[in-house]
């Protein structure tokens, strides 16, 4: 007697081939539930039920951990309503951002708990074991203490990298606030049409390099209406030297010029540049140590928050956090059927 295949799990209503079908729509096509749901001529929670089963096993399977060398870090929003209805706001994110045999980082989400911070991040860490936490030689993240905090204590044999385009941001908003206090100062009220500072607020943001020569001539006129704007045009010089540190070929002159911004900028006058020059001092080997990584950043984290963010939209938001999970997980490339 020829025995056929099971074309139907147990109590179930959709065949494995659509199972198989639906969730490779989820994961490459941008596809939604609602939208499969459609397709298969059934409602939402009968293709949910089916498929949830298949995300719940890939999920729980730990092999998926193996091989993370790099790992980065950041916090979402996942829903925007009272969180005595769905839990808090905030989850923590897991990337691996470990680089393959031609260098090229395999950004995908390892996991989403719930909350932002250290706490959060080290229970995580612990439920990993030391195999994963042992095999962790970099650990990307964003200038948020309770994360660092969290790396210290339990990835003891990995090296903390502050991540680069964070590091610039805060190097743009000081030029920024200086700007707006000089305005404040000099005008006594926020910038308007009209006004010198305000009219290059924008190219105060861009990197000199990209500059055209009209913006240049802008931005000499708007710094040269005022001896005030002294400050607005040292606090955007040392906004550029601060990225130019990342902008270097060599490595090892990228780290002087970044040794150099470390060892000045917190004796500054000006008070905003102090600051962040306190900062980079606090943050002294975080921010060092991405020119003795190979330039490890947390960019792919950021890449996968993109991802995570497109899906939300698609979906017009989740009431369920189990399944925005599973659903992120998917998307993200944390779970390979």
């Amino acid at each position: 007697m020829e025995q056929l295949p099971t074309l139907v799990a147990r109590r179930g209503s959709i065949t494995k081939r659509a199972i198989d079908w639906a969730v490779g729509q989820l994961r490459r096509e941008h596809a939604t539930i609602a939208g499969l749901a459609r397709q298969l001529g059934t409602s939402w929670k009968t293709v949910w039920r089916a498929i949830e089963p298949e995300l719940v096993r890939l999920a729980a399977d730990e092999s998926r951990f193996d091989g993370v060398t790099t790992l980065g870090v950041d916090e979402h929003v996942w829903h925007h309503v009272d969180p005595r209805t769905r839990g808090p706001k905030e989850l923590t994110g897991m990337v691996d951002l470990s680089r393959d045999s031609r260098g090229k980082t395999r950004a995908r989400l390892l996991d989403l708990v719930p909350g932002r911070s250290g706490k959060a991040y080290a229970t995580w860490l612990g439920a990993r074991g030391d195999a994963f936490r042992n095999n962790v030689k970099v650990a990307a993240l964003d200038p948020f203490a309770g994360y660092k905090t969290a790396i210290d204590d339990k990835l003891d044999d990995a090296v903390a990298v502050l991540d680069a385009f964070h590091v610039v941001k805060l190097g743009t908003a000081a030029v920024d606030e200086v700007r707006r206090r000089i305005q404040q100062d000099t005008l006594g009220h926020r910038g308007m049409k009209g006004d010198p500072l305000y009219g290059i607020h924008t190219i105060l943001r861009a990197g000199a390099e990209n500059l055209t020569e009209k913006q240049r001539l802008r931005l000499a006129t708007a710094l040269e209406a005022d001896p005030a704007h002294d400050e607005v045009f040292i606090a955007w010089q040392c906004a550029q030297q601060l990225r130019s540190a990342y902008h270097q070929k060599d490595l090892t002159e990228g780290r002087r010029i970044a040794e150099k911004v470390v060892e000045s900028f917190h004796s500054c006058p000006i008070p905003e540049i102090a600051r962040l020059g306190r900062t980079l001092r606090r943050w002294r080997d975080a921010f060092l140590a991405y020119f003795t990584t190979s330039r490890a950043n947390n960019g792919g984290t950021e890449a996968v928050n993109g991802i995570i963010e497109l899906h939300r939209r698609l979906a017009r938001g989740y009431r369920n956090r189990h399944n925005y999970r599973l659903r992120m997980l998917l998307a993200a490339g944390g779970l390979t059927p």
